[in-house]
């Protein structure tokens, strides 16, 4: 397709790429199989990429970002409660990363590089961010923080467990998920009564008042 942009190159490419770098790592060897595949000319391809196995995860994983909300429209999801939404969009994602179990593999191990540290935690609070936004999320204060880093947490814990499971359909791991969800439930309705307390919430004005006139 050679009036394609770049960046629509990158992601046809970002597609093919986990099939091949589960034998040849994220590396230009894999870029170069995707390419063939494809029928993009390697130039271009390694262009697309400018060489680094990080660019190639951050494809995948924002092309994984995509499928998975094509996959689970607002009008599917609309009719589900908040626990139901969240538990749909992450075994979703499990469905698009089930067939690349070991493209997976490399790429967290490429991503738990001490000088990938920062990009890791960027691409799992993106992840995160996905998801609660689909699931109808719409929070501007701490809420918004709270509750991406902590499904981002889940989201990590819940890749370990399905990279070693073997059980049929990975229910071991929709098992785990399960229990890790029904915690933030318990978290998130735990937080919105200790707010609703107003004798607990926290007020700045009132905070620097006794500061100024002890009790």
């Amino acid at each position: 397709m050679n009036d394609e942009t770049l960046d629509e190159t990158r992601l046809r490419l970002a597609a093919e790429l986990p099939n091949h770098a589960a034998f040849d790592g994220w590396s230009a060897t894999a870029v170069n199989a995707a390419a063939d595949a494809l029928g993009v000319n390697r130039d271009v391809a390694q262009l697309a990429f400018g060489g680094s196995a990080v660019a190639m995860i951050d494809a995948w994983f924002a092309h994984i970002d995509a499928a998975m909300l094509a996959m689970l429209t607002p009008d599917a999801l609309g009719a589900l409660k908040v626990r139901a939404r969240i538990t749909a969009l992450v075994e979703a994602r499990l469905r698009l990363i089930a067939p690349h179990k070991e493209a997976l593999r490399r790429a967290l191990a490429m991503l738990a590089f001490p000088t990938n540290a920062v990009t890791s935690a960027k691409l799992g609070w993106r992840a995160a961010d996905v998801m609660w936004r689909a699931a109808g999320d719409t929070a501007t204060d701490y809420n918004h923080y709270t509750k991406r880093a902590i499904l981002g947490s889940v989201y990590a814990a819940t890749l370990t467990v399905f990279l070693n499971d073997e059980s049929t359909d990975h229910a071991d791991t929709r098992a785990f998920l399960a229990r890790r969800i029904e915690g933030i439930m318990r978290f998130e309705k735990a937080k919105a009564s200790f707010v609703a307390r107003s004798d607990l919430a926290f007020s700045p004005t009132r905070f620097l008042g006794r500061l100024r006139y002890p009790a």
